[in-house]
């Protein structure tokens, strides 16, 4: 039975609370004050804990937090708060917090993540931090996400296929990963594949193997990425795009968890859930004879339809605070709260690219700002060029005339260059060029590499050696 512990200065929401987690089976304990809460923290050693983000005490909840993530790192701890600003909710994000949850709140949903708080909690000790501690980090309070959180819970034991649908970005790689870690495979293998990222003639011998001399470079055996994935989770993306000749060969991996490496005669033997994903209508593609009607059947056991950011803009706003603190964090700027301007840009702007373009849009926002607060959301506009104004400084101009001011150089590809920053560096500077254009390739293809490459005018290789590179999340 989970240990929760719950601070809270109102004794109506602790009694509140205390039903609704006791009722679910958990065993609770409550305190009023910060002094209290550290003491019952360190006798009782919860699993998790619920605490207010403003008590009337001198100890802050940032501080109660910070005691707390000091004495048990791996302890989620979930805010509740009626005062639900962006400041509170950015710097919570930053401190460690596990989610955001505003007064007054619903019981269901209370319910929803703190369960999903435990699993993650319980996935990261099982794989002993193997996995991305960030998998089952699913953000969002809307009515949508919760449904979807509660049947990422359900289903995640169960070994039962699951397909997920959405327009690109909205996640669908992230509930994959949610699902995997979450069950009772999370120490095991994680696969994902991209229909689209290998011709027809690979994709056989990429899923399933090949051995040695059944093709002209078969020096030796190899093994598959669906064998590589024994005991834990395959993840099937962009499903609807494989040919029909595959897709009968899938279906009999899926239904009798066995298969032939290119050129073998032996049955291979796996035990592997899978998930598949796409973006396309998979029943109008049946429909019209280009994906297997079984198939279909097959993997729509469990069906997940992932939103897009548009029809869920009530977390967009707590998607933004998560995405700057991240990566204030990992390129050291001290970015500590975004403009009432800037605020509206995220809420008015329809997202066509979703979550994925959110993400990068915060991200090429934060690089390239020059303030403590961001000032502007620096989206592509519609034809994908993106004005970025650089921080003023001076360097000496050589052989210029007296009273002559530093330069600036316009380019044709809308940045515009002040030469003038005590730190600049030409290095540093292309890659942050090179890093936006990249973004707003991707962004206005849906993060299709192929397609974004043609756009930027390089290779296939080139583009992905570079979001390797540069470390672009697609």
């Amino acid at each position: 039975m989970a240990k929760i512990l719950i601070v809270d200065d109102e004794e109506s929401v602790l009694s509140v609370l205390r039903i609704v987690l006791k009722g679910s089976g958990y065993q609770v304990t409550t305190a009023a004050t910060a002094q209290a809460a550290q003491d019952l923290f360190q006798q009782e050693q919860p699993d998790l804990v619920l605490q207010d983000m403003r008590l009337t005490t001198k100890t802050s909840g940032i501080d109660l937090m910070n005691f707390f993530k000091l004495k048990n790192p791996n302890v989620p701890v979930i805010i509740i708060t009626a005062y639900s600003n962006w400041d509170s909710t950015l710097l919570a994000m930053r401190e460690g917090a596990y989610d955001f949850i505003k007064k007054p709140f619903d019981n269901e949903a209370i319910r929803e993540v703190v369960a999903r708080a435990l699993a993650h909690r319980d996935s990261k000790e099982t794989s002993q931090g193997k996995h991305n501690n960030n998998a089952t980090e699913i953000l969002g309070n809307s009515p949508r996400m919760r449904e979807i959180l509660g049947i990422i819970n359900r289903v995640s034991e169960t070994d039962s296929t699951v397909l997920i649908t959405g327009e690109s970005g909205t996640g669908k790689e992230l509930v994959a990963r949610a699902l995997h870690y979450c069950s009772g495979r999370a120490t095991q293998s994680f696969i994902s594949v991209n229909a689209s990222a290998f011709t027809n003639d690979l994709l056989p011998s990429e899923l399933f193997g090949y051995v040695k001399g059944s093709h002209s470079t078969a020096h030796k055996d190899k093994q598959g990425l669906i064998e590589a994935a024994n005991n834990g989770t395959f993840f099937f993306d962009e499903i609807g795009d494989i040919p029909l000749d595959m897709q009968v060969k899938l279906l009999r991996v899926m239904e009798e968890q066995t298969f032939f490496q290119v050129g073998g005669t032996e049955a291979r033997h796996v035990d592997v859930r899978f998930i598949g994903a796409t973006n396309k209508d998979l029943l109008q593609e049946v429909r019209e004879g280009n994906f297997r009607e079984d198939l279909y059947y097959r993997l729509n056991v469990i069906p997940i339809q992932l939103p897009p950011l548009r029809e869920r803009k009530e977390d967009i706003e707590l998607l933004a605070s998560h995405f700057l603190a991240k990566y204030s964090k990992k390129v050291g700027r001290e970015i500590s709260g975004i403009s009432e301007n800037a605020r509206q840009q995220l809420n008015q702007y329809d997202w066509p690219g979703n979550i994925r373009e959110l993400q990068n849009t915060i991200e090429r926002s934060v690089i390239l700002s020059s303030t403590s607060t961001l000032e502007k959301i620096l989206v592509p506009s519609a034809s994908q060029a993106i004005t970025v104004i650089t921080p003023q400084a001076s360097v000496p101009e050589a052989n210029t005339s007296e009273g002559a001011s530093t330069s600036t150089f316009t380019g044709e590809s809308h940045f515009r260059v002040d030469m003038n920053d005590e730190e600049f560096s030409l290095e540093n500077r292309l890659e942050q060029i090179e890093r936006a254009y990249i973004m707003a390739a991707l962004d206005r293809t849906n993060g299709h590499l192929t397609n974004a490459a043609k756009i930027l005018g390089i290779s296939f290789r080139s583009i992905r050696y570079k979001v390797q590179k540069l470390d672009i999340k697609i």
